[in-house]
């Protein structure tokens, strides 16, 4: 059975240590504060069971988290090790002395992914001797109920190693995707970053309220876009495609973008808009619920991943 290295113990090195532990992998945790791992080892036994038993796979908790230990250094961590997945806070310094301590320890063919969100594999892996085994796996959280995982390779990332991780992120039964060169926001959040960007817009110059906003997409948008993306919608959309519907509707949909970006960017950080947002929100979900909350978050979305996979095994099954 192989051997995978979670870097970092927080919740996405736990998300990370479940899923490769649940295919069959021996996983070592290492995180430079030793208490924390041992937290990590608790809480990830806790999520396993509170998992449908579908997600399980036909094994037991005790089976998955049999396979998830503690590594006492770096180096042991990495000793034999094919695939590492570095899940540490969105710092640019700090993964540059992370991936620095990888590269002394690392041999010539153990593949060195980072979870990072937003930061490009080439900001931190330039000055490193393996850095052509260096890579971006963007999850998205929580990645066990919602399978992307965005693949960035840096100009130097060698193309076995962006394949050889493809294949294992599909072993483990997510959905990657592979970016063909390196931009700022990768791919989820360039498009997640241009719809909330228009939310803002919506509320500050009146158009609607915040909880408007969230009910056109989560009633409207987002059940689509829960089956098929934005280029499928738009082809099943006009009776004979994609180009039919840009003849049809092209147009008006260009005039309507040429004026938002008239409008321009909003600033969101410190802003009276996001005040407003925020205590739209907390009238709809106290402070003191938000955990509750977010477990209703991950019920839901465990049940659409479940509904979604059975589809797709009754498709197959139908072909």
């Amino acid at each position: 059975m192989s051997k995978i290295a979670i870097v970092g113990s927080g919740l996405i090195g736990q998300c990370w240590s479940m899923m490769f532990a649940r295919a069959k992998h021996n996983v070592v945790i290492y995180d430079i504060n030793p208490e924390q791992i041992e937290i990590a080892l608790s809480s990830i036994r806790k999520q396993l069971e509170g998992l449908p038993p579908v997600l399980l796979e036909g094994q037991t908790v005790d089976e998955i988290a049999a396979r998830v230990s503690a590594a006492k250094d770096l180096k042991d961590a990495l000793n034999g090790a094919i695939y590492v997945q570095e899940c540490c806070p969105e710092s640019v310094n700090l993964k540059r002395m992370i991936f620095a301590d990888l590269d002394k320890v690392a041999d010539d063919k153990v593949i060195l992914a980072s979870s990072s969100s937003c930061i490009v594999p080439s900001s931190f892996t330039e000055e490193l001797t393996h850095r052509s085994q260096c890579i971006v796996a963007h999850p998205v959280n929580p990645p066990h109920f919602i399978p992307l995982v965005e693949l960035v390779p840096s100009p130097w990332t060698k193309p076995e190693v962006v394949d050889q991780t493809r294949a294992l992120m599909t072993s483990l039964g997510q959905a990657p995707v592979t970016l063909k060169k390196e931009v700022n926001g990768f791919i989820l959040n360039r498009l997640q970053y241009a719809l909330l960007m228009e939310a803002f817009r919506c509320v500050e110059d009146g158009v609607c309220s915040p909880e408007d906003c969230d009910t056109a997409v989560s009633q409207g948008l987002g059940l689509r876009w829960a089956f098929m993306g934005p280029f499928e919608t738009i082809d099943l959309n006009a009776p004979e495609g994609v180009k039919d519907y840009c003849e049809r509707y092209g147009e008006n949909i260009t005039a309507c973008c040429k004026e938002q970006d008239a409008l321009g960017a909003r600033a969101m950080k410190g802003s009276a808009t996001a005040d407003v947002i925020h205590a739209a929100m907390r009238k709809a979900v106290p402070a003191d619920t938000l955990v509750q909350r977010k477990k209703w978050r991950d019920n839901r979305l465990a049940a659409l991943f479940l509904h979604k996979r059975s589809m797709l095994e009754q498709e197959k099954a139908a072909n």
